[in-house]
């Protein structure tokens, strides 16, 4: 399965037309915009502004139709390799490590750290009971160590 890369960038002048034909030649698709202005305090709504923004949970993206989340195929890779290590009991150093040897980056496009992964484990343990029932970790238990034994 092919892997997908995505890239974030942050203009600060509007791209060229030659600058978007580039990216296109490159390989690139464009997936999204998203636009900011500045106003005057007249065109706000009456009463405090109440912005809600959440993060997107680390293994999921928003549908093609934009009405739910769906499962991010390559994210969920990314978890379900550190989990499995994890139980092997690598250290986080030695996961973050093989992310970057398997060419995996962070959301924000840098490399894996240990304080990433530490960061990632509420999303790991949240993930964990579909992964647990999943066909997909039933035959990966089987070659784990059976405890006590």
């Amino acid at each position: 399965m092919p892997k997908k890369e995505r890239l974030h960038e942050t203009v600060t002048t509007m791209p060229t037309l030659e600058y978007l034909a580039q990216r296109i030649q490159d390989g690139w698709k464009l997936t999204g915009l998203e636009w900011e202005r500045e106003t005057t305090s007249d065109d706000r709504p009456a009463g405090p502004r109440k912005d809600w923004i959440e993060e997107i949970p680390y293994g999921l993206r928003v549908s093609d139709d934009c009405t739910r989340l769906v499962e991010c195929a390559p994210e969920k890779e990314i978890i379900v390799l550190a989990l499995d290590m994890i139980v092997e009991d690598c250290p986080l150093s030695r996961v973050a490590e093989e992310l970057n040897l398997r060419g995996y980056q962070t959301r924000e496009g840098n490399s894996w750290t240990p304080t990433a992964l530490f960061n990632l484990l509420p999303r790991m343990i949240q993930m964990g009971p579909r992964l647990f029932t999943s066909q997909e970790w039933i035959a990966r238990r089987k070659r784990l160590p059976k405890v006590g034994q």
